[in-house]
């Protein structure tokens, strides 16, 4: 795996992945705020096809926008962005789609989890994305047409729009063809 935009402070023990973050990082093109931006933390590897990707996120979500997730992106104006994003207090099941223009859909979380496991599903060109709030049962939040584009970039994002050093853990991450 490699990074896009590597964080400041991060390790890889294997199945364990620690990330704290940049300042003013985030993943957002256009669309109601009126601004681009790429900068968020992008760990991941090259996929061709259809595959499912889980993973168990565990964060310090306290300040705006706090943000982490799973990503599949195939360029700067193609990408979906899942996972926990931090909004007033509130920690959201949250995906943005992005086709030149970014649209966002979140879910609220009971009682903001120390936990969430996510989990996407690419066939073709359609994304599902899933959360769990125990690692078993897991409930759609989103399915999107994405790309169709053979090979795409997939792994762990993560963004502090608002601060630098959001601090993250993303725990057993598995990418499987389908």
């Amino acid at each position: 795996m490699k990074w896009y935009n590597e964080p400041p402070v991060w390790t890889d023990q294997g199945q364990t992945l620690r990330v704290t973050s940049g300042l003013h990082t985030d993943f957002w093109r256009k669309t109601h705020y009126g601004f681009i931006r790429d900068s968020g933390h992008f760990y991941y590897q090259e996929v061709t096809g259809d595959f499912s990707a889980v993973v168990k996120i565990t964060g310090q979500f306290m300040v705006l926008y706090d943000q982490a997730g799973l990503m599949i992106r195939e360029n700067d104006k193609t990408w979906l962005k899942c996972g926990i994003e931090f909004v007033e207090g509130v920690q959201y099941a949250s995906t943005v789609v992005t086709r030149e223009y970014s649209d966002w859909s979140v879910i609220s979380l009971p009682q903001n989890p120390t936990s969430l496991w996510l989990g996407l599903e690419r066939r073709g060109g359609t994304v599902e994305v899933k959360y769990s709030l125990h690692g078993e049962e897991y409930i759609m939040m989103r399915l999107a047409y994405l790309t169709e584009e053979g090979t795409v970039q997939v792994g762990l994002m993560c963004a502090s729009p608002e601060r630098e050093g959001f601090q993250v853990v993303f725990e057993n991450l598995q990418i499987t063809p389908l």
